[in-house]
């Protein structure tokens, strides 16, 4: 019994050392699991196809970030504040800041007194519940999805990375108008 250990562990050895690192065309490679191995050319396409669908996905989902992100900016520009009795007031402060100037601002001889203000850096925004919750949610959606597609790549087969390629090219072409341009 102990030389059947012995055996089948070298042939596992044997196996797993044998793996390469390199790209490969096969029809029948797993992607996933056991379960999704394609077993004829048709599923191997739907399986390219699925890849394709998923890379766009992935693409759009990075762009309704986007999206959401600047919504959520814009709202936090436009929230209003209340004024706390004994503080002096918005105008007031500004106007004593040293990073703002008094200037004059005219248009079609009309003159207007103007504050200009640098803006340094806008900081941390607050917490809120009806953002940050969103935020992760959608976060972790395109982590996964980001991470299935790596799988893909993985399994180091030519279909599966051209379709995932493929995928990202349609996705960009479609919404990467949209998309941030520090994500990735």
């Amino acid at each position: 019994m102990d030389d059947m250990d012995m055996s089948s562990s070298n042939d596992t050895t044997m196996s797993m050392s044998m793996m390469s690192m390199t790209f490969f065309t096969s029809t029948s490679t797993p992607l996933y699991s056991a379960m999704w191995a394609p077993t004829s050319t048709g599923q191997y396409a739907g399986t390219c196809i699925f890849l394709i669908v998923l890379a766009t996905i992935f693409r759009g989902l990075l762009a309704v970030k986007a999206w959401k992100e600047t919504a959520w900016m814009d709202a936090e520009f436009n929230r209003r504040y209340v004024t706390v009795a004994g503080r002096e007031s918005l105008p007031k402060r500004i106007s004593s800041d040293s990073d703002s100037k008094t200037m004059v601002l005219s248009e079609n001889g009309v003159e207007e007194d103007v504050v200009v203000v640098k803006k340094r850096n806008m900081g941390t925004r607050p917490w809120r519940i009806t953002t940050d919750p969103v935020r992760a949610v959608m976060d972790t959606v395109i982590a996964g999805v980001g991470y299935l597609l790596m799988l893909g790549v993985m399994t180091m087969n030519v279909g599966y990375f051209l379709s995932i390629l493929g995928g990202t090219f349609l996705g960009s072409l479609a919404l990467g108008r949209y998309s941030i341009q520090e994500q990735h």
